[in-house]
C-alpha cells in the first residue's frame, strides 16, 4: 500500500520528544519537542531499535491519534458500525506508529526555527517554522496545527509542509481506496493491517 506521503516519513519526526512535560504554550511545545527530536535522532549511543521505540512512545502522547483517524476516514465515520470504527482506529495506531518509525534520518545538519504563530481559536493554534539544511539544500517550511482543547496539553492534529497538509493528505489516499472498494471500510481495515504486518 502506498504510503501517506514522503512528508509523513520524512518530517514527522518533528513529532519526537522525550517522556518529560513541556510548555502548554503552543509555540513553545513545538520548539521543545523539536528540538528534543533532533538531539535524540542525533545521539549515536541509541541504536535503531531505540530510537524507535522512543519515536512510538511520544507520538502517542503528543499526537491527536484519535481525531486524526476519525478525520483521514471521512463521512464514512458516520454511517459505519460502532464495532468497525474501533476496528479502525486500533489498525491506525497501528499503521501511523509505523509510518512514523519505517525510516529514521538524522537532523543534526539542520536547524530549526519558530517564525509566528496564528491563534485560530481557543482550541486551534497553528505555530509557523521552517528547516534550514546546513549542507545547504532548500528551506522547507511547516506549519503545524496544534489543538489546544485542554490548554495544559497540547496536542498535534496536523502538519501543513509546502502548504501540503499530511491529514487531507492521507484522507484523500483513503478515500480512493474506499472508492475502489464500494465504501467498505472493512476493505480498508485490511489493507491498513496488511501495512502494519509486512
Amino acid at each position: 500500500m502506498k504510503k501517506i506521503s514522503v512528508y509523513l516519513v520524512s518530517l514527522f519526526f518533528l513529532f519526537q520528544s522525550s517522556a518529560q512535560a513541556y510548555s502548554s504554550d503552543p509555540k513553545e511545545f513545538v520548539h521543545e519537542l523539536v528540538n528534543e527530536a533532533i538531539s535524540k535522532l542525533s545521539d549515536k549511543n541509541l541504536d535503531t531499535e531505540q530510537k524507535k521505540e522512543f519515536i512510538k512512545e511520544v507520538a502517542l502522547k503528543n499526537v491527536d491519534i484519535n481525531a486524526l483517524s476519525l478525520y483521514t476516514l471521512g463521512e464514512l465515520r458516520k454511517s459505519s458500525e460502532k464495532e468497525d470504527i474501533l476496528n479502525f482506529q486500533k489498525v491506525f495506531e497501528k499503521y501511523f506508529l509505523k509510518s512514523l518509525t519505517s525510516r529514521l534520518t538524522d537532523y543534526s545538519s539542520s536547524k530549526f526555527e519558530i517564525v509566528g504563530e496564528d491563534k485560530k481559536s481557543s482550541n486551534y493554534t497553528i505555530v509557523s517554522s521552517k528547516v534550514i539544511p546546513k549542507n545547504g539544500g532548500p528551506e522547507i517550511k511547516i506549519d503545524w496545527r496544534i489543538f489546544t482543547k485542554n490548554p495544559e496539553k497540547p496536542l498535534i492534529r496536523d502538519l501543513i509542509v509546502e502548504g501540503l497538509s499530511l491529514a487531507r493528505t492521507q484522507k484523500e489516499e483513503f478515500a480512493s481506496i474506499l472508492s475502489s472498494n464500494n465504501n467498505d471500510i472493512k476493505i480498508l481495515i485490511s489493507k491498513l493491517e496488511e501495512f502494519v504486518n509486512r
